[in-house]
């Protein structure tokens, strides 16, 4: 279809974190559709000492989540999502890892193993594989993303494309109505903050507090998972620029809203994880920084749907933001919602946003 033939729709998405870059990166490379798009967001990729988003500080490994096993949709995405991410491993940006998901009862892994087809090379451990005090354990192949490359990838080529970056805390999605106009699409995005955005006020939108450390170390190669009631895990991350980066996990604090660093819980998660790799507190380890975040989950599970919606907001108790002049008039707006992947946002990015994108061509 020739550029001129195509139609023009602008699209605001809100939010930079991993759901959001993605969907604009699927939006952007449209053939059928010339998206006008802008980013805005309060964090950037580059903010990597804001604890106002989750994005920088996830592990980025693909492992099994028990979502999976019930909701055919998130499924989808995941297959997705692995497909895509193993077809990027010769760029660099995405590492081919060995992995391995160990647990102290049977029930988390034994139950219902419904992702040994969407990972490569699965097996099953003998009770003499599984190291004590663990119970069951398999092998698999994963892939995973450094977190400080990847999401500079994503600005980089969304900015290759025309793309533009306005960074902006948006309270309302009055303040957005100007920028869609009358013909656009709004994408909303920002994870925790659909919580307080007004206009969406999402109150099953909770956190779980993780914290991690990020440590140098030239011998550890694996993907580790220990599923226990401390979560534990080992990440080997890909590094263009940043060589030999581990992270180390972690903690998986349901509904704590608490971004202060805890060393007590650093020397644990440390502790723990040089039970599995011994290395680590041997010659050559180096800490490179400690990091603690909050990721987006939501009651119900996530959200990704269109909704129209109003604007000017109108509020039956009076209390929306005056706007003055800058209100316009009154009209309805197609906001599609994506948001809620809890410790889940890379590992399901790619499927979230092809979905996002039906929705959009769906609404125009």
């Amino acid at each position: 279809m020739s550029s001129d033939s195509k139609p023009h729709v602008p699209l605001v998405i809100l939010g930079a974190g991993v759901i959001g870059l993605t969907i604009a990166y699927i939006a952007a490379c449209e053939s059928d559709v010339d998206f006008d798009i802008t980013i805005i967001a309060r964090d950037m990729p580059g903010d990597w000492h804001s604890q106002a988003w989750a994005s920088p500080f996830a592990g980025a490994s693909w492992s099994p989540m028990p979502l999976g096993a019930t909701d055919e949709r998130v499924r989808r995405w995941e297959q997705i999502t692995f497909d895509r991410l193993w077809d990027m491993a010769p760029s660099g940006l995405v590492k081919v890892t060995p992995a391995k998901v160990l647990g102290e009862t049977d029930g988390f892994l034994l139950s219902n193993i419904w992702w040994q087809d969407l990972v490569r090379d699965f097996k099953l451990l003998s009770e003499s594989e599984v190291p004590a005090p663990c119970k069951v354990g398999a092998t698999f192949t994963t892939v995973t993303v450094n977190s400080f490359e990847y999401l500079p990838w994503l600005r980089s080529e969304l900015e290759s494309r025309g793309v533009v970056f306005r960074r902006q805390y948006i309270r309302s999605l009055d303040e957005v109505k100007p920028l869609v106009g009358k013909t656009g699409l709004l994408v909303n995005a920002t994870a925790l903050g659909s919580r307080s955005l007004i206009g969406v006020e999402d109150t099953a939108m909770y956190p779980i507090r993780g914290q991690s450390i990020i440590v140098e170390r030239t011998d550890l190669e694996e993907f580790v998972v220990v599923r226990s009631e401390l979560h534990t895990t080992i990440t080997s991350r890909p590094g263009l620029t940043q060589m030999n980066t581990v992270s180390l996990g972690g903690t998986y604090q349901v509904g704590s809203w608490d971004t202060s660093l805890d060393m007590s819980v650093a020397k644990g998660i440390f502790e723990r994880c040089s039970v599995i790799a011994p290395c680590l507190k041997e010659e050559g380890t180096k800490i490179l920084m400690h990091t603690v975040a909050l990721r987006p989950d939501r009651k119900g599970g996530p959200r990704v749907e269109a909704e129209r919606i109003s604007l000017p907001l109108v509020r039956s108790d009076g209390l929306a933001p005056n706007l003055g002049e800058d209100a316009g008039q009154q009209q309805d707006i197609t906001v599609i919602h994506a948001y809620g992947m809890g410790a889940a946002g890379y590992q399901r990015s790619w499927g979230v946003a092809f979905e996002v994108l039906s929705l959009l061509k769906e609404n125009m």
